[in-house]
């Protein structure tokens, strides 16, 4: 049993507010070797080590 709430629900892509055409490509920055890159500038090695990274998320401390 986690101690962790439940994670919130994904919003679809039928749930967007903006219509296509209105979007922008968002750049996506990662921290690699102590500074910040983008993701754009990886070669095809290190962008797929970067598709199999995992993320964690930290439950919010409980005292008591």
């Amino acid at each position: 049993m986690s101690a962790c709430p439940a994670p919130l629900p994904h919003r679809s892509a039928s749930d967007a507010a903006l219509a296509d055409e209105l979007r922008q490509r968002c750049e996506v920055w990662t921290r690699v070797m102590g500074y910040h890159r983008p993701v754009s500038s990886f070669n095809i090695g290190k962008r797929g080590e970067h598709a199999q990274r995992t993320f964690y998320t930290e439950c919010p401390r409980v005292d008591g």
